[in-house]
């Protein structure tokens, strides 16, 4: 699990990560009454893509209160291009068709990463 705070103009922002089923119970508590969720797959692996369509979409949809919630899909590891399994027009696909902003990106190169977390915020409180 990852916990991450900002500070943006006045308002802190925390932000809580965890992808694995085990946590299930637990991040379902942080949808409630969230201004913005950010859904991570990896490109390389097709079930990372699987498991976010199938499960993590259908939990936002089930326990977010906030009607003006702010989504965004963000395909990771797209360093790693000759080991892709996801393409761009599959995860775009699937963000239009749930309403989500989507962006591509690599933690290892940090392509994106930063412009995740500022369009969502800027989103969120636009």
């Amino acid at each position: 699990m990852v916990f991450l705070q900002y500070q943006v103009f006045d308002q802190l922002i925390s932000l809580f990560a965890a992808g694995q089923e085990r946590f299930r119970t637990i991040t379902s508590s942080y949808y409630r009454g969230a201004h913005g969720i950010i859904l991570v797959y990896d490109v390389t692996k097709r079930q990372s893509f699987t498991n976010l369509a199938d499960v993590w979409a259908k939990e936002i949809e089930l326990h977010s209160t906030n009607k003006e919630c702010v989504k965004m899909l963000v395909g990771n590891k797209v360093d790693k291009d000759e080991d892709r399994m996801v393409t761009t027009e599959e995860g775009l696909a699937f963000a239009q068709q749930c309403g989500c902003l989507f962006l591509e990106s690599s933690a290892k190169t940090r392509e994106n990463v930063e412009k995740c977390f500022e369009e969502l915020v800027l989103k969120s409180i636009g």
